[in-house]
């Protein structure tokens, strides 16, 4: 079987609103190494997109899901419940930060997950306003996308989106928004369109995922719990791509020594099986009645128990310790090619959550053409890269963090002549 047959079939059975990164198609994979239907082999530095921190197919967490294929896949929770979805909530209201009484619910996707807080928010302070972020991404929902911070492609053609929801630019000094500018912003918004007593929540992503990897700044955080707290508005952190050792800390806002009032979670969660998560504050998260939140596949008995084991080999393998590693060596190969090559315009991110942006060689511009000219000599190379950014000029580095050294030093020498294959081909 080949890609392109594949491919030829997928062109008139697939929708094409389901957009496509490769048009490689996997048939087996082991932790960092991906083979396709061809027997190409492939390092994995998308991890499915932050969901395989812990790597394809890790030993505990196959054996984790074939001890519970065995019992039973189904019977959902609000019918019949099973232990395992407790203690999991146990375990993360304990890893979650924040020195307060937590409670937890899952629901099946990250989308589902930031829904849900905005709910809870909303049921708790009986408001009905949401202030978001320039270049967030936080679903595809409609309240997902009308959340998002970022029009192509995720808003396009879909028509009106929900009300009250507002944006204020996100803090990026490389693009001349400061900390200050942020404020300012939201300042004004409260001055000219939006009393703060009809705000329910403000929510952004500790790193901001699809929008570029830029990390919100300490002070811009800490100012965020300030005024939220002043007006009395539920501060969700959308944990979904920095979550589970990503960051080096299993959350990112354990880096910033104030607690959001809502975390959500998925991707990371359950090694590659459907899983997420609001947790936060007991008094908030208890605002819904019963039956107000859930699902019929929210917290499947298989993703329970896949992440049950994900959380054991983050603290077994100590993930959180090899993530900055793993980032600090990466920072420094990309650091040693920024005098070859001056299109490199930044290197940035906490762990192993790293990202390159890349402008024109003159620095007058972002540069798309360039970065994607980079992911191309990655794959020609058999190195799997994903951009992103509003100007889909940044590479961001997803491999698993479990990846062997050998492998990632052979990941890194690939990158390093893709980067050079680019530039001559500029």
């Amino acid at each position: 079987m080949l890609n392109s047959e594949i491919s030829a079939r997928r062109e008139k059975a697939i929708s094409r609103g389901v957009g496509m990164q490769t048009q490689i198609y996997a048939a087996r994979a082991k932790n960092a190494e991906v083979w396709d239907v061809e027997g190409t082999r492939y390092i994995d530095f998308a991890a499915g997109i932050a969901v395989v921190n812990t790597g394809h197919c890790h030993p505990k967490v196959m054996e984790a899901v074939s001890r519970q294929l065995g019992a039973f896949t189904h019977t959902c929770h609000q019918v019949l419940p099973y232990e395992n979805y407790v203690s999991l909530a146990e375990r993360l209201n304990a890893a979650v930060p924040g020195d307060f009484d937590k409670k937890t619910v899952f629901v099946t996707t990250g989308a589902e997950a930031v829904e849900n807080a905005i709910k809870v928010a909303r049921a708790h302070t009986n408001r009905p306003a949401v202030i978001a972020f320039g270049g967030g991404f936080h679903g595809r929902t409609f309240m997902g996308m009308s959340l998002t911070g970022k029009v192509a492609p995720y808003k396009q053609g879909f028509g009106a989106m929900m009300p009250d929801v507002y944006h204020v630019p996100f803090p990026v000094e490389l693009h001349g928004v400061s900390t200050q500018d942020s404020l300012d912003a939201l300042n004004k918004l409260f001055k000219t369109d939006l009393d703060p007593a009809r705000v329910a929540a403000i929510i952004f992503e500790p790193v901001q995922g699809e929008g570029g990897f830029y990390p919100a700044p300490d002070g811009f955080v800490r100012a965020i719990r300030a005024l939220c707290d002043e007006h009395g508005i539920v501060m969700i952190a959308d944990e979904i791509q920095t979550g589970f050792a990503r960051t080096g800390h299993v959350f990112a806002m354990e880096g910033y020594g104030v607690a959001p009032d809502l975390t959500t979670m998925a991707k990371g969660l359950a090694g590659g099986l459907p899983l997420a998560a609001v947790c936060g504050k007991a008094e908030i998260i208890d605002a819904a009645g019963p039956g107000g939140l859930g699902g019929t596949y929210g917290g499947n008995p298989l993703g329970i128990a896949a992440a049950h084991a994900v959380l054991d080999v983050i603290a077994d393998e100590d993930l959180c310790a090899r993530a900055n590693e793993l980032g600090s060596r990466l920072r420094q190969r990309l650091e040693s090619l920024r005098e070859a090559t001056p299109e490199l315009a930044d290197i940035r991110g906490p762990g192993f959550m790293v990202a390159a942006e890349f402008n024109t060689a003159d620095g007058a511009a972002p540069s798309p053409e360039f970065t994607q000219k980079v992911r191309a000599e990655a794959l020609k190379r058999n190195l799997l890269l994903l951009t992103c950014g509003v100007y889909g000029n940044v590479i961001r580095f997803l491999a698993p963090i479990t990846i062997p050294d050998d492998v990632f030093g052979e990941a890194l020498d690939i990158l390093e002549d893709a980067i050079a294959a680019a530039r001559e081909n500029a």
